[in-house]
């Protein structure tokens, strides 16, 4: 007894099904601007009643040289990433962006103890472009995007030479939340810093250009004596603890100036902890303006930076990288305060 195998069916039938070219299948995939709504609704449905399940990748990608993917480099675990809002709201608009050209993300996350993923992932990963999240300056992640001679985007990073860039005005955010609490009577203050806190030493950008922000506009009102504690991004615990310290010191602040969102509401749950009522006892100021700090409890006062539009314009980079545009002057978004119940005058 014989049988046979059942031959997959190919573009070429579904187009004589059709009864239009092979391209214009093609077309129905890889760019279905080229056809109308009606037109690429029929290929389709008939690829569906064939068993046609599209465009062989592998087969595309040997053709085109290209691998339709993005690789995404993290400075942390995927954990640790994904329970910042700042970064989840960045990414999502990002990749919301690039979805319609059929490209897809490749997400290279970094581990605790270092700063972004191994050089030797990166070398390894099959994409056509990285964009470089957050990553320290000089990281090995980096020098490997360069080895590789694949188009960079950085987030949030100095600029580099050849490198599309998008940023906010971190110093300038940072001035503002330093500068309404002054005007409210402030001379106590405390930061709560993300790791590697020291102005001029930190390999990361957001944390030099934020703290520099605080400590040139308070120094401009005299005030010099602060207290700067570190504590990471995103641990909840550690955070918490490290607020504890400042608002249990001897001489204890009146107002803390926190590096992002997820810092500040450690704080007022550190403050809520011992008895310290926010914002009578205690001011706080947030960065970033996540969805959470409107609802929080009080309502947070904080930098807002445009988290979707940096995710948008880093996606609208890429896929000008990829068509082989020039690569554009770096691109800084603006920042403002929103004042809410978190502060108060002393």
């Amino acid at each position: 007894m014989t049988s046979s195998r059942r031959r997959r069916p190919t573009l070429d039938d579904v187009a004589e099904a059709v009864g239009v070219s092979r391209a214009t299948v093609s077309n129905a995939y890889n760019r279905p601007d080229q056809l109308s709504a009606q037109l690429r609704e029929q290929i389709l449905r008939v690829a569906g009643e064939l068993g046609y399940p599209g465009p062989n990748p592998t087969a595309r990608s040997l053709a085109t040289s290209r691998t339709g993917a993005i690789a995404f480099l993290l400075d942390s675990s995927l954990s640790a990433a994904f329970s910042d809002p700042a970064l989840s709201i960045t990414l999502d608009a990002l990749a919301k962006t690039v979805e319609p050209t059929g490209n897809a993300l490749l997400l290279l996350p970094g581990h605790e103890a270092q700063e972004g993923p191994p050089a030797s992932r990166v070398l390894a990963a099959q994409a056509d472009i990285a964009v470089a999240y957050s990553l320290a300056d000089g990281t090995p992640a980096l020098e490997a995007v360069r080895a590789r001679g694949l188009p960079l985007v950085v987030i949030d990073q100095p600029p580099l030479p050849d490198t599309a860039r998008v940023g906010c005005d971190d110093r300038g955010g940072a001035s503002l939340a330093a500068r309404h609490l002054v005007e409210l009577g402030h001379r106590r203050f405390g930061i709560l810093a993300a790791p590697r806190l020291s102005a001029v030493t930190s390999p990361f950008h957001g944390t030099r250009e934020r703290l520099a922000g605080y400590l040139d506009t308070l120094a401009a009102a005299g005030i010099t004596d602060i207290s700067v504690t570190e504590a990471p991004w995103l641990s909840a615990s550690t955070a918490r603890a490290a607020a504890t310290d400042l608002l249990t010191a001897a001489v204890r602040p009146t107002a803390l100036l926190c590096m992002s969102d997820q810092l500040a509401f450690a704080a007022i749950a550190a403050a809520h902890r011992l008895g310290l009522r926010v914002p009578a006892d205690v001011s706080i100021v947030g960065f970033d303006d996540t969805p959470q700090a409107a609802w929080s409890e009080p309502p947070l006062t904080t930098v807002r930076q445009d988290l979707a539009g940096k995710g948008r314009v880093a996606g609208e980079l890429v896929m000008d990288l990829l068509a082989a545009s020039p690569v554009p002057p770096p691109v800084e978004l603006p920042v403002s305060l929103a004042v809410r119940e978190s502060t108060a005058a002393i």
